[in-house]
């Protein structure tokens, strides 16, 4: 998970390699330069916060070609207001530019909701989905509320974040869930008639658990990548929620993450297969963050590899 252990071990982990951190740094921003060149953002910014448009609000189209969908796919995204039971919540929703699809609910990691996360949502919609990239600080702040991963790493964003982080709880993440799922349902972009997926990062993992908890009848696939704290000690520890959900997982495990917990991924494989529940759990060659384009650990090779096996997750389940 993000915290000073997992930044120390980031820094052995590119020292060992003879590289610096901002070598890396730079490694990691080439690609996610390569990523936008090649269409994976939209062409223009998304309209903030102090722009945010209702669920009905108008849609500025962009246009983009991944691997994974058809060359010059279009896209269209718009800011959004999504009512729940603590407020409202800021979100982006960007989909491709006609037709009905599953909807996919997008949790960041622990610097939120950013421009890096609007890449990566644009690019889910160009393989066919309506995705919804949430703030999940917006009881605390509107997005963005840090600019990008490596401002978490100082200690005014760590003492910025500490106390949104503490207004999230459990019980708050899975109603949020549940207003995110009905709020999709009543767009003219998302199909209903397909199940609902979810994808989290670092602490947006987790989050993913309690998303396919808060409606298992819509949910259908969950991806958690480098999640953060999926096996505890506590009764609502996401592990336990195997048995209060119909979707299929995949959990994409980093490996620094699995030599500090060794035994969660044994733990998380019993707990999927005593409920019944499909999941793919593997320990990937990678430190923890390795698939957020902007995060000082980014592996461009691993990070393929985890979003091919969400896209085929996806289609399987959804």
């Amino acid at each position: 998970m993000c915290d000073d252990t997992t930044d120390a071990e980031d820094s052995a982990f590119l020292a060992a390699r003879n590289l610096s951190r901002r070598d890396f740094t730079l490694l990691g921003a080439s690609a996610a330069a390569l990523t936008v060149m090649s269409g994976c953002t939209p062409s223009s910014p998304a309209e903030g916060p102090s722009g945010a448009a209702s669920g009905t609000g108008a849609a500025a189209p962009t246009s983009s070609a991944t691997g994974t969908a058809a060359a010059g796919a279009e896209t269209v995204s718009r800011a959004v207001t999504i009512d729940t039971p603590d407020g409202k919540a800021d979100a982006f929703l960007v989909s491709p530019a006609s037709g009905k699809h599953p909807a996919v609910i997008l949790w960041p990691d622990i610097a939120g909701l950013r421009d890096t996360y609007k890449t990566m949502a644009t690019r889910l919609a160009q393989a066919g989905y309506a995705v919804l990239a949430v703030n999940q600080y917006y009881r605390s702040s509107p997005a963005p509320v840090l600019t990008g991963l490596t401002e978490w790493r100082t200690d005014e964003g760590r003492a910025k974040l500490k106390p949104m982080i503490e207004a999230i709880t459990p019980a708050g993440t899975t109603s949020d869930a549940a207003a995110f799922v009905k709020w999709l349902d009543a767009q003219p972009e998302v199909d209903t008639a397909k199940k609902i997926g979810t994808c989290g990062y670092c602490m947006g993992g987790p989050f993913t658990f309690r998303t396919a908890a808060a409606a298992p009848e819509r949910v259908g696939a969950a991806a958690s990548f480098h999640g953060a704290n999926l096996v505890n000690d506590t009764p609502d520890s996401p592990h336990l929620l195997f048995t209060r959900v119909q979707a299929s997982f995949l959990i994409a495990i980093a490996q620094n993450d699995d030599e500090r917990q060794s035994d969660a991924k044994d733990k998380l494989r019993a707990a999927a297969e005593a409920a019944g529940r499909p999941a793919e759990i593997e320990v990937y060659p990678a430190q923890h963050g390795w698939c957020t384009l902007d995060a000082p650990i980014y592996d461009q090779a691993q990070a393929e590899k985890a979003w091919g096996r969400m896209l085929a997750t996806f289609q399987k389940s959804l």
